[in-house]
Order: structure tokens, then C-alpha cells, then sequence
């Protein structure tokens, strides 16, 4: 990436909503031009299959998302600076 398009990201993300981010990232994905390395499809379907077979099997651990919210919260306290009162389910 270069670095005017790294700038331009960065500023994006600061001017932009969750939402707008997202319908950006879809749009650009999109106008790819149906370009999809054939490599990288079938390992991201064999690495699909691998994780729902260990879900089925009860393999994988699972958690709730108040849980997973939880623990990643932990991991950046600043984020939530003056929010300490916020209950978090």
C-alpha cells in the first residue's frame, strides 16, 4: 500500500461511520472485477469446512458475545476511558 492511499484510509476511517466504512470496503471488494485468486477461494472454503466440523464435533470452544466483548474490552482500556460505568453483558 502506498502511502497516500494509507493516509487516505486513515483519514476515512476518522470521517466515516461504522456503516459507511463497511458499504466503502463492500464496494471496493465489488469492483475487484470478479478477480478471485482460485487459491485463496479453496483455502478459505477447506479452512470454512475445518471450523464448522470442529463446531459440530464440539471441538472448538464457543463463547457469548457478552463474553468475547468482554475480554476484548479488557484488552484496550483506553478505549473506554470515562465509560467505567457502562455495564457490559
Amino acid at each position: 500500500m502506498t502511502p497516500e492511499v494509507s493516509k487516505l484510509l486513515e483519514r476515512g476511517e476518522r470521517a466515516l461511520s461504522v456503516e459507511e466504512l463497511a458499504a466503502l470496503a463492500d464496494s471496493l471488494i465489488s469492483n475487484l472485477g470478479g478477480k478471485v485468486d482460485e487459491g485463496v477461494q479453496a483455502a478459505g472454503e477447506t479452512e470454512i469446512g475445518k471450523r464448522i466440523a470442529e463446531l459440530n464435533s464440539g471441538k472448538a470452544k464457543t463463547a457469548s458475545w457478552g463474553e468475547l466483548r468482554r475480554r476484548n474490552l479488557e484488552k484496550l482500556p483506553h478505549a473506554w476511558t470515562g465509560y467505567s460505568s457502562l455495564k457490559i453483558t
